[in-house]
C-alpha cells in the first residue's frame, strides 16, 4: 500500500527545506553593516547530522502520521533550529570581540516558520481539550522563558542588544503594557455603558456608530499626529493640564489615541452581545417580573459574556501592535526600539522591539480566544 501525502505537510516541507538550503546566520563585524551569510553546516558543529535529521523530520511530515507524534516531532525540530541558531552563534563570534554580531537569518527564519506551522497543524488535528489547551499554553511560554533563561541564545545578535540595554528593555516593556492593558481599561470603562445605552435607545445607534467607525478608518500615524497639537494647546492653556500629565508627547497622547481606536470594537460588540440574546429569554425573564436592571446583570449580560470577551481580545492584539507606533511621540513602549533601530539601520534593535511585541500578542490573543471558548461552554 502506497503512503498517503499531507498536502499542507507537504507545503511545510517545502518551506523547511528552502530553509535548510539557505543561510542559517549572518555574521556582521558590527551590529550596522552588513554580513556575510553562513549555512546550517557551516555554522554549527556537527550541523551536517543537524541538518539531516531536520531534513528527515520536514521530508517525514509529507506523509500522514498520527498528529501526537507529527506535534511531538514538529516541537523537537522547533527547538533543535533555536539551539542551532545559538550554537552557531557562539561558534562564529571571536572570543572578545564586542562588535561582532550573529544574526538570524532567511534559513533560520523559514525553519522556524515550516516547523511552527507543523507544530499548529498537528494541534489542530489532535483537538485537545480546553484545560490541556491551556496547558499547552502554559508549558510553550515557560520553554521559551527558560530556554531564554539558559543563556543558549545570548549570543545571538538580538540577545547582546537585549544585554546592553536590560534596564531600559524594562521601563518600555511596562510603558508598553500600560499603553495596551490602560487603554483597554479606559475603552472597557466607557465603551460597555455606552453598548447598553445604544441597545435600549435605538435612535442613538446610528449617529454613535458612525463617529465610532469614523475615528476606526483614521490611519494611526495620522490619528497619533493629530494628539500632538491638540494636547500640546491644551496642557498649555488649561490650568493644571500640565501637572495632570496631560502633554502633547509621551505617554498620555498615546493613551488616549489607543482608547479612541478600541471604542468601536467594545460598543459594537456589546451592541451585538444584547441584541444576539434570544427574545424568547428576554420575555420570560420579564415574566418572572425582573426589573430592567435585573435583566441586564443577571440575564442578558451573562449570556452576552463570550462576545464581550471577543470584544477584549480584538482590542487587546490590536492596541498590542498599534503601542508600537506610540514610540513616534515618544509615548514609550517596544516602538523606541524599533524606531531607533530603523533610524540607525540596526536590524537586531528592530527585532528587541517586534519579537517581544509578537510574542505578547500571541499569548494574549491565544489566551482570550480559550476564554471565549471557556465561556461559550458555560453560556
Amino acid at each position: 500500500m502506497r503512503p498517503r501525502l499531507d498536502r499542507p505537510g507537504l507545503l511545510f516541507a517545502m518551506i523547511g527545506l528552502a530553509g535548510l538550503a539557505l543561510p542559517l546566520v549572518q555574521f556582521k563585524p558590527n551590529r550596522i553593516v552588513l554580513g556575510e551569510g553562513s549555512s546550517l553546516t557551516a555554522a554549527v558543529p556537527q550541523g551536517l547530522m543537524v541538518t539531516l535529521v531536520l531534513g528527515a523530520v520536514l521530508v517525514a511530515g509529507c506523509l500522514r502520521w498520527p498528529p501526537a507524534l507529527r506535534l511531538g516531532a514538529a516541537a523537537a525540530a522547533l527547538l533543535a533550529v533555536l539551539l542551532a541558531l545559538g550554537a552557531a552563534a557562539g561558534h562564529l563570534t571571536p572570543p572578545d570581540n564586542t562588535l561582532a554580531r550573529v544574526a538570524p537569518s532567511v534559513g533560520f527564519w523559514l525553519m522556524a516558520l515550516a516547523f511552527a506551522l507543523m507544530l499548529a497543524d498537528a494541534l489542530a488535528r489532535l483537538n485537545p481539550a480546553l484545560w490541556l489547551r491551556w496547558l499547552i499554553l502554559a508549558g510553550t511560554v515557560a520553554a521559551i522563558g527558560a530556554l531564554l533563561g539558559s543563556g543558549a541564545l545570548d549570543g545571538v545578535s538580538v540577545m547582546r542588544e537585549y544585554a546592553a540595554r536590560q534596564d531600559i528593555f524594562l521601563r518600555e516593556a511596562r510603558a508598553h503594557l500600560t499603553l495596551a492593558f490602560g487603554s483597554l481599561a479606559l475603552a472597557l470603562l466607557i465603551g460597555l455603558p455606552l453598548g447598553v445605552a445604544l441597545y435600549q435607545a435605538r435612535s442613538l445607534r446610528g449617529p454613535v456608530l458612525s463617529v465610532l467607525n469614523i475615528l476606526q478608518t483614521v490611519p494611526s500615524l495620522a490619528l497619533f499626529g493629530v494628539m500632538i497639537p491638540v494636547f500640546g494647546w491644551i496642557a498649555a492653556n488649561v490650568p493644571g493640564a500640565a501637572q495632570a500629565g496631560v502633554a502633547g508627547i509621551g505617554l498620555f497622547p498615546a493613551l488616549v489615541a489607543l482608547f479612541l481606536y478600541s471604542l468601536l470594537p467594545v460598543v459594537s460588540n456589546t451592541l451585538t452581545g444584547l441584541t444576539g440574546v434570544n427574545p424568547a429569554t428576554r420575555e420570560a425573564a420579564i415574566g418572572l417580573g425582573l426589573t430592567q436592571t435585573q435583566l441586564l446583570t443577571q440575564v442578558l449580560i451573562p449570556l452576552a459574556l463570550p462576545v464581550l470577551l471577543a470584544a477584549v481580545r480584538i482590542v487587546l492584539v490590536q492596541n498590542i501592535g498599534l503601542a508600537v507606533i506610540a514610540g513616534l511621540i515618544g509615548g514609550g513602549g517596544f516602538g523606541t526600539f524599533v524606531f531607533q533601530g530603523l533610524n540607525q539601520t540596526a536590524m537586531d534593535l528592530v527585532l528587541l522591539g517586534a519579537l517581544p511585541t509578537i510574542a505578547l500578542a500571541l499569548t494574549a490573543g491565544i489566551a482570550l480566544d480559550l476564554l471565549v471558548r471557556s465561556s461559550r461552554r458555560s453560556a
